[in-house]
């Protein structure tokens, strides 16, 4: 069972992977997400007249930060020095909001936990600032699109 599932001791008893000896290389993750609203919403967002403040800012700094605490949030990730974390926010139509995240390191484990969690968290952040004039937001799409590095090697979505 352990080979199959590596969070999984030979009696399949959840427990942390040692890296301890892997070999330190250069990796990356790009993961995405949406968060789709009214029309009025996303307008209310891109013209900056939310009386929180820059809902783009805010949300970009907290997917970064949470990029960073990742390792505090999914029990058995690795805590890691991130090199680099790059969260952006796009319209994507009239009702969404596209959102990117890209994290690289050179290190012993990849980083798709960290990607896949600044996307989710940047998401939330948006939804937090903008439940009382919208609580019909939907997140959704969550994806890693591809990643590189490891000895699993490279890692490329599917267009759909």
């Amino acid at each position: 069972m352990s080979e199959s599932f590596s969070h999984l001791d030979a009696r399949g008893r959840a427990r942390m992977v040692d890296v301890t000896d892997k070999a330190e290389t250069s990796r990356s993750a790009h993961a995405r997400g949406r968060i789709r609203m009214a029309p009025r919403t996303l307008a209310m967002i891109l013209d900056q007249a939310h009386p929180k403040g820059d809902v783009l800012a805010v949300a970009r700094i907290a997917g970064i930060q949470a990029a960073k605490k990742t390792w505090e949030l999914i029990p058995l990730c690795h805590p890691l020095m991130l090199g680099g974390v790059e969260v952006q926010l796009e319209p994507d139509g009239d009702d969404a909001l596209r959102v990117d995240a890209h994290c690289r390191l050179k290190g012993s484990t990849g980083v798709e936990m960290e990607a896949l969690t600044a996307v989710t968290v940047a998401a939330l952040t948006v939804y937090d600032m903008c439940k009382a004039v919208d609580r019909a937001m939907v997140i959704e799409q969550v994806c890693l699109l591809e990643k590189s590095g490891g000895r699993s090697g490279d890692f490329v979505r599917e267009p759909q």
